[in-house]
């Protein structure tokens, strides 16, 4: 063997440590490089196109506080954040262009819907993107923030007293009617017939060319009946949109869903989406008070304990929430995938949604914390180790002036007291 030389020697140090200086520049150049290339990534992030765009893809948080407490991943998604700071912008969007491609709608027609406040909030927020207008009616027990704020968004409101959906002056039948009539004007209008027709007296209201001058613009292309509670676009929004964004969102990684139902277009989407991409997700329904729904889940007979009690309430949505319950299966709730489920009081949702304040800094709507109340309930029956969605549909802000607010809630024997969530019997 050749003796090592203190030159040769030197020659392999060197070769030594310029191999190991190149592999060094080299995975730093890469590092560099992939960090710039992410910085030219998050810089190509696309703007998004209109207030359209900007709906969906909220995102899904852990609830801190109820998850720790249940020992289940406890996950909200965060419909609030959408432009109209409701998960009903979804509905909105689904049903005005299926209207607009179908022909029944026209840029320029105006969107009537019955609603409680944030379906008509979000038509209200989404018809002038498609160059329609908004009208509204409102049952007059509804915040009225909320149809300040539709008033604001440029929609026309009426409020009416709350009545059984039978009733031909239900808020829904309203509605309904005054699609008809702006049909009817713009009919008219097209034609420059005189006003000289017999007019029908409909709740009220003559369907005269004078009257509909105060009611639709000179310029009306017709009315459209949104229809939220029957039209099943509701549905197919959260079927192509919330049900997807949920299964991607969680990896696939979830146990159980659970929200309360109103039109039930987001229980039947979400829950038909999720079982048909996996049958072991349990899908569940809080009900409030006054509704009859738990009774068809669970019994399959549609009453109250106080209606078979020959006790029926007042008001059948008799409860301090807004915007679920209801005595009739719709078309949307209809095609829901439920496996039980579970009632909620008024007191249940008012103590979750100051519990959620106060630990977790949501501030939620009275839909919002019924849907946690129910997410608690589903982690008490299934046990710890769980991962269970649900929906946070709206913030508290347009709930101001009665589910938030202290005087209102002390009148009706409400005022939260709990330190903790021992109203769910977790100590």
């Amino acid at each position: 063997m050749a003796p090592v030389t203190a030159r040769s020697a030197g020659a392999g140090i060197g070769t030594v440590i310029f191999f190991s200086l190149a592999v060094a520049y080299f995975f730093c150049d890469r590092r560099s490089n992939s960090s710039k290339n992410k910085k030219k990534k998050k810089k190509k992030k696309k703007s998004k196109n209109g207030i359209i765009d900007a709906i969906g893809n909220t995102p899904l948080i852990r609830i801190n506080s109820l998850s720790d407490a249940t020992g289940c991943e406890i996950l909200g998604k965060c419909e609030f954040l959408n432009p109209g700071g409701s998960v009903k912008d979804r509905v909105a969007v689904q049903i005005i262009e299926e209207a607009l491609e179908s022909g029944q709608l026209r840029p320029g027609g105006i969107v009537t819907e019955g609603s409680a406040g944030s379906t008509a909030i979000s038509i209200a927020t989404v018809a002038p993107a498609y160059g329609c207008k908004c009208h509204v009616v409102i049952p007059d027990d509804a915040a009225i923030e909320k149809s300040q704020i539709i008033e604001a968004l440029g929609a026309t409101v009426e409020r009416v007293r709350p009545v059984s959906i039978t009733h031909k002056d239900h808020f829904v039948n309203i509605a309904r009617r005054r699609a008809s009539e702006a049909n009817e004007f713009a009919l008219k209008h097209k034609k420059s017939q005189p006003n000289g027709t017999d007019a029908q007296q409909i709740n009220g209201y003559k369907s005269d060319e004078d009257n509909h001058n105060s009611l639709f613009p000179n310029d009306c292309q017709g009315g459209f009946f949104a229809d939220q509670f029957e039209n099943l676009a509701n549905l197919r929004a959260h079927y192509e949109g919330t049900g997807p964004e949920i299964w991607e969102q969680t990896e696939g990684k979830l146990d159980a869903f659970v929200a309360a139902a109103g039109t039930g277009g987001t229980v039947a989407g979400v829950s038909k989406f999720l079982q048909e991409k996996n049958p072991n997700i349990k899908c569940y329904l809080i009900d409030p008070p006054g509704s009859g729904l738990f009774n068809k889940v669970t019994r399959g007979v549609m009453y109250t304990k106080e209606e078979a009690e020959g006790r029926r309430l007042k008001n059948p949505f008799d409860t301090i929430t807004e915007g679920i319950g209801i005595n009739r299966v719709t078309r949307n709730f209809a095609e829901a995938k439920l496996d039980g489920a579970f009632r909620g009081t008024d007191m249940e949702a008012v103590e979750m949604a100051r519990f959620l304040v106060k630990n977790d800094g949501l501030f939620l709507g009275s839909s919002s914390a019924m849907n946690c109340v129910g997410a608690v309930k589903v982690a008490q029956s299934i046990g710890p180790g769980h991962t269970i969605v649900t929906i946070l549909c709206d913030s508290g802000m347009r709930h101001l002036s009665k589910f938030c607010n202290a005087e209102y809630l002390s009148r009706l024997g409400l005022t939260p007291k709990a330190t903790g969530l021992e109203f769910l019997g977790i100590k």
